[in-house]
């Protein structure tokens, strides 16, 4: 069976080299795992006055990522954190208080940047808030993508070794996945 993996990817720019991994990695996925960019850049700034009745753009969110059977937040990395936009779906997505859409589900954090440090200390953090929402997160293998022209061409990995990788990283988070899916006997 494949899994439904709502992506969240944290830079709004379509061309982002954040975008161009999510492609890539969702090509490599198939067929254990069916990788859907979910949108984030129609969701207001999160504010409280506007839970009474939820604005169709966060209805939409919420509804896609409750469908999901995880959730892969593909993250750039911007002063040393995650990006506001991907906050600002977190905080959506975890209210009204009570209407978690985050809670139990499975999911894993990647990230890509032009930088030499990859997008280290952004995952450190988003891991934490992660945590707190209900996330439950796969640790391993981490993935900090340091993006270079002719990576990623045409939504496909050239070098061979980082397709093994990402490869490796996809069949870890399906097995992941599966594992917490999988119905729990009843005694």
């Amino acid at each position: 069976m494949t899994a439904k993996v709502a992506v969240i990817v944290g830079s709004l720019r379509k061309g982002s080299v954040n975008h161009v991994f999510a492609d890539a990695l969702a090509k490599l996925a198939r067929p254990r795992l069916d990788l859907q960019i979910v949108e984030i850049g129609d969701l207001p700034l999160y504010n409280q006055d506007l839970e009474g009745e939820l604005p169709p753009a966060v209805q939409r969110f919420k509804r896609e990522i409750e469908a999901a059977d995880a959730v892969l937040f593909v993250t750039p990395e911007f002063n040393r954190t995650f990006s506001a936009a991907i906050k600002n779906a977190i905080e959506w997505g975890s209210r009204p208080w009570g209407k978690n859409s985050w809670a139990g589900k499975p999911g894993a954090i990647v990230g890509a940047t032009l930088g030499a440090v990859g997008t280290a200390a952004a995952q450190s953090q988003l891991r934490s808030v992660a945590s707190a929402i209900g996330v439950a997160l796969t640790a391993q293998p981490e993935i900090y993508l340091n993006y270079r022209d002719g990576l990623i061409v045409d939504g496909e990995v050239t070098d061979e070794s980082f397709k093994k990788l990402l490869l490796d990283w996809t069949g870890n988070f399906a097995d992941w996945v599966a594992r917490l899916k999988a119905p729990t006997l009843q005694f």
